[in-house]
């Protein structure tokens, strides 16, 4: 499979707002409310709600700036539009909008990496949707420390077993920050699935460190 950006894409749909996303924006330095699971012995992944106050204004910045493209990916012989919009800014010194820089040093300062590299998603409705994966850093280190910050409707977070069996579920709200660590990228998979209830637009937001990959 193979991805390839297929121009500028339409603009997504306005987020439904609550009073909370609407503060004035912030981090919790202090990492008060993260909650981690011990997925096995060497895997763990950490949800922090309300990491992020304020993200409506980041949200609503982002959906307006970023270069959000419409990407295809080949599968079963056929170029497929994938179920998402997709921005990537390969070095955060060059992104524009200031509160990025603010949380991404933050994570960078709490997790011990050196994030550099931010790739984002926008779900439009409850339709779109990521399948199941792990995330290119596999590739290149054995273990490593993914955060991925969740702005916009709430959406269902899915990990499991990469042989398969049973799925942890969280729920990702709008300034909520769900972090993958260890062999998590190499032995589980995770993925944003399609819901029947209706949903606003969700941007995610991945951050790593700047990689070569193979």
């Amino acid at each position: 499979m193979s991805d390839t950006p297929s121009g500028t894409a339409p603009a997504p749909s306005a987020r439904q707002g609550d009073l909370f996303e609407d503060l004035a924006p912030g981090v919790d330095a202090g990492f008060a409310t993260a909650r981690r699971i011990e997925l096995d012995a060497t895997s763990w992944i950490e949800h922090v709600p309300g990491w992020l106050h304020g993200s409506a204004g980041l949200f609503d910045e982002l959906t307006a700036t970023a270069a959000w493209e419409q990407r295809d990916r080949y599968m079963y012989g056929r170029r497929l539009a994938e179920p998402r919009l997709t921005a990537e800014y390969e070095d955060i010194a060059v992104a524009p909008q200031g509160l990025l820089h603010v949380i991404t040093a933050a994570l960078t300062e709490h997790y011990r990496v050196a994030y550099r590299y931010l790739w984002l998603n926008l779900y439009r409705t409850h339709r779109d949707s990521t399948s199941w994966h792990g995330d290119p850093i596999a590739k290149v280190q054995e273990t490593s420390t993914v955060p991925v910050l969740s702005l916009g409707a709430a959406r269902r977070f899915l990990i499991r077993p990469a042989d398969g069996g049973q799925s942890v579920s969280l729920t990702a709200a709008s300034g909520d920050l769900i972090v993958m660590g260890g062999r998590a990228q190499h032995d589980w998979r995770h993925s944003v699935p399609k819901q029947a209830t209706p949903a606003g637009p969700r941007i995610s937001i991945n951050f790593a460190p700047h990689l070569t990959l193979p």
